[in-house]
């Protein structure tokens, strides 16, 4: 891994700008002139495309794009025939924990013997047992299982990744986790955006004061993160046995000090009014919403903040899928995410996240892709240069095989399409 990144790094510092041409593309997905902040509604069942076109990238941007009838005699470095191929956004994963430490197979083994997630984190089991783990993992081994995550989740398409802390459970592996992800930030071509979630669960010596650990959040986990400059958006598991409405609001205005943007964990296992709480704080997404009370879909109505959907979450555990249906047709939008972490979800696989949208959550294969690419964007603060095929947005994309439909990508789920990847303009 070490050796992709110092590799990467050389060809960015020796490289020359280059133009590079795709020509005879069967078909260019989610093209769009002015760069939208985000789709909603019945909106998401348009997917705007363009059939036998071309795209020109400079570099690491797009410049142009359009109709092969159109094109006119240009001068570049190289040009590609991705003949009977069609190109499409890069994936946006919006919702992620890839920094973790070994594994939990044995949980999922136990899952299979009867046990559900609540009694395996009763016995010790669950994001403590991560977070034992992870204390006990030096930084440069985290920052090297990691590395072969983000190089796995690349190859399958993701340009943008936002990973979560709440591992570490303690000032030193929260900052720990924090800085491998600035790292891996740097390192790579993909896109990271950085969260800190402290409130991710009770450590064993705050079991019984969970007063106290929240302070100690506040006082002195949110202090060192925002002073080494680790995070831009702060995030708390609002879930009963976990951390309530009013508990989350405490760590929000904490948050809000220090400049940083909530992400929420809501509605995963029951409803307690943390949707609600989510728009009244501005919070940029609202994440999981296996259960959706009417009154939660209408605290969303007028909002901007994005609800995102983790369906290999609920494929893996066997609980309810977000109610995506009801989502979008009382005309709001929604993004999908991976979830990737060692307990509920191992696998950062958006191709399947797609294909599961679909067909357990009855989403249309056009409203898949605007959730997993433009609403994945916005759900990381990044529409302005991420999630669509637009001129000045960076050249993330992916090159399909040469399959019948765009339809085919969801359709064929556990296969995923994929001939290459482009990221910031150069292939993975």
């Amino acid at each position: 891994s070490n050796f992709i990144n110092y590799w990467y790094i050389w060809l960015n510092k020796i490289s020359p700008e280059m133009r590079t041409l795709f020509i005879n593309i069967k078909e260019l997905i989610q093209v769009e002139n002015t760069p939208k902040k985000m789709i909603s509604g019945n909106e998401m069942k348009s997917l705007p495309t363009l059939k036998n076109a071309f795209l020109l990238i400079e570099d690491d941007v797009i410049q142009n794009f359009g109709e092969m009838k159109n094109l006119k005699n240009l001068v570049t470095d190289s040009t590609i025939d991705v003949c009977g191929k069609m190109i499409l956004p890069a994936w946006c994963d919006s919702h992620t924990h890839i920094v973790f430490a070994g594994n939990r197979e044995q949980e999922f083994i136990d899952r299979i013997n009867g046990l559900t997630y609540e009694e395996i984190a009763k016995n010790g089991g669950g994001i403590l047992n991560s977070a034992k783990k992870l204390q006990n993992t030096s930084e440069e081994e985290l920052y090297n299982q990691s590395a072969k995550r983000i190089v796995e989740i690349m190859k399958l398409g993701t340009g943008a990744v936002e990973i979560k802390s709440g591992y570490g459970l303690n000032l030193e592996a929260e900052l720990k986790m924090l800085r491998v992800i600035k790292k891996l930030n740097e390192n790579f071509p993909v896109t990271i955006k950085a969260t800190f979630l402290g409130a991710h669960a009770l450590p064993s010596e705050y079991i019984n004061n969970k007063e106290a650990f929240i302070n100690h959040v506040v006082n002195n986990m949110l202090p060192e993160v925002t002073k080494e400059n680790l995070a831009e958006f702060i995030d708390v598991f609002c879930e009963t046995g976990y951390f309530s409405v009013e508990d989350t609001k405490k760590l929000l205005e904490a948050g809000k000090k220090y400049g940083l943007v909530p992400k929420i964990h809501v509605n995963q296992f029951t409803a307690i009014d943390g949707v609600e709480l989510g728009v009244e704080y501005k919070a940029l997404s609202v994440d999981h919403l296996e259960l959706m009370r009417d009154e939660d879909i209408e605290s969303l109505k007028g909002s901007r903040t994005m609800p995102v959907a983790l369906p290999s979450c609920s494929f893996y555990l066997s609980i309810p899928y977000t109610p995506a249906r009801k989502i979008i047709d009382a005309g709001l939008p929604l993004a999908l995410a991976t979830d990737y972490n060692p307990g509920s979800t191992p696998s950062g696989n958006m191709n399947f996240v797609i294909s599961t949208a679909c067909i357990k959550m009855k989403m249309t294969p056009e409203e898949a892709i605007n959730a997993a690419t433009i609403n994945g964007a916005y759900a990381m603060g990044l529409e302005n240069i991420l999630g669509s095929i637009c001129k000045g947005k960076k050249a993330n994309f992916i090159i399909t095989k040469e399959i019948p439909s765009y339809g085919f990508i969801p359709y064929s789920f556990g296969n995923p399409q994929i001939d290459e990847v482009f990221i910031e303009g150069k292939k993975i």
